[in-house]
């Protein structure tokens, strides 16, 4: 094996070993990537190479007209001084996906299985000429179509003639008994085509017909008759006409179909007062940094809105978002009210939409009781998360996350994830992206199955 071959084989090596995806969510450093490229650490493989010994020895040297002599020392050649190597290798010290592969690796490393659903129509296309409809250019009809619905008529009131006659020569039977009598057998006969029937018949036999009955009843009759299909009439005496109505008429139209983008607008809210520590926040990053990404893996279009909120809410863009802090205190259902305002320019029968918040569940007086759940209630979206930051577990005083999952327990778009360090955090994602994932799309469903722990 070569040196060639051995320099692939360890690049092969290094890039296989990028830090696992998991790991990268719950302790990497996520500020190097950004909406549209994830960057993972890769662990870098040294890669071997050669360097002059500069020991003063003996050795091969060069000699004039460039052939080298016995005993002569190298001497260094341009390009040879010291450098620092590795300074120009920092393209292989990152795996660089973009957010769709980063969603699929998601999905497998978790098990999800979500399927984004089209919303806002963005264009009508025409296909073949599979459609039909009553009408249209002359050009456009559909001579095949309009011949099988002819026919299949035809056939649907055609009927033996010579069997219904012979009804016409049973033992005191008129019209109106041979009529009965063929309509109960299920020959589509009229009464008007019997009558005139009945009238050629007396002018060949002579009238009365009954004096030509050679029939005692109608069940001698059906015991020695039967009457002949339609179809192997067709096939002995074959077709002559068709009888077309304009009511056959079908033209062909192209089919048309709506092509549908699978769009997402996600509100991401977060708790901004002051009990939200720097460690509180990094946690909430974590959750959510990963999730953005996943749904611009997931979607054609993607469009996110930051939402921070102390006892008032504002909006604010995505580098303000997980880093701002306020003194003030704690009123959750104020983002809901500015999340509500949002989400009015993204109707939800042309746009997929996600209600993502995350604090220490901490929340003022009966705030969430009486006005952040029917604020929930109220705001369409796919899905509903509340993520529950506290380091070292939920404190006393923090009720809102429990608060929620009691109200919406029975709910299938609404998710609730625990997140009190980093080891917190992939789980935390799976329980969101899973309640989701395993929803029933059918509407006004309630019943909701719950994703489990993925472990």
């Amino acid at each position: 094996m070569g040196l060639t071959d051995d320099r692939e084989r360890f690049r092969e090596v290094g890039e296989k070993r990028r830090e696992d995806l998991a790991e990268f969510i719950g302790h990497g450093d996520l500020g190097g990537s950004d909406p549209g490229r994830v960057r993972i650490p890769v662990k870098i493989v040294d890669l071997p190479e050669f360097e002059y010994d500069r020991r003063e020895a003996g050795g091969v040297g060069q000699a004039q007209g460039g052939q080298p002599q016995p005993g002569q020392p190298v001497e260094p050649q341009p390009g040879d001084e010291e450098g620092d190597p590795g300074t120009e290798g920092d393209d292989h010290e990152y795996y660089e996906m973009d957010p769709e592969e980063f969603a699929r690796e998601l999905d497998e490393e978790l098990g999800l299985d979500l399927e984004p659903k089209g919303k806002q129509v963005v264009e009508e296309v025409e296909g073949d000429f599979t459609d039909t409809a009553r009408a249209g250019p002359r050009g456009t009809l559909d001579v095949d179509e309009f011949f099988k619905r002819g026919l299949k008529r035809h056939l649907a009131t055609d009927f033996d003639g010579d069997y219904v006659r012979e009804g016409l020569f049973v033992d005191g039977a008129g019209v109106d008994e041979v009529f009965a009598w063929a309509r109960g057998n299920g020959v589509p006969v009229s009464r008007a085509w019997i009558a005139d029937a009945a009238a050629t018949a007396a002018e060949e036999h002579g009238d009365p017909v009954e004096a030509l009955s050679r029939w005692p009843d109608f069940d001698a009759l059906d015991a020695a008759v039967e009457p002949e299909p339609a179809t192997a009439r067709i096939r002995r005496d074959g077709l002559d006409t068709v009888p077309f109505r304009r009511e056959d008429e079908r033209f062909r139209h192209p089919e048309v179909t709506e092509k549908r983008e699978r769009n997402v607008v996600v509100v991401n809210v977060r708790d901004a007062s002051g009990s939200m520590r720097e460690t509180k926040r990094e946690l909430v990053e974590r959750v959510f940094t990963p999730m953005d990404w996943y749904l611009t893996g997931k979607y054609d279009a993607a469009e996110f809105r930051y939402v921070v909120h102390d006892a008032e809410a504002w909006e604010v863009d995505r580098e303000e978002f997980f880093g701002i802090q306020s003194g003030g205190g704690t009123r959750i259902s104020s983002a809901y009210e500015l999340v509500e305002e949002i989400l009015s320019e993204y109707p939800y029968s042309e746009w997929n939409r996600y209600v993502f918040a995350a604090g220490d569940s901490e929340n003022a007086g009966s705030d969430t009781v009486e006005s952040v759940i029917p604020l929930m209630e109220s705001i369409e979206a796919n899905l509903h998360a509340y993520v529950e930051t506290q380091p070292g577990g939920t404190a006393a005083s923090a009720r809102h996350a429990d608060e929620v999952e009691e109200a919406f327990s029975d709910a299938n778009d609404v998710a609730v994830a625990r997140v009190s360090d980093a080891d917190d955090v992939i789980d935390a994602i799976y329980e969101i992206l899973s309640t989701e994932a395993d929803r029933e799309t059918t509407p006004g469903e309630t019943a909701r199955t719950d994703g489990g722990d993925r472990r």
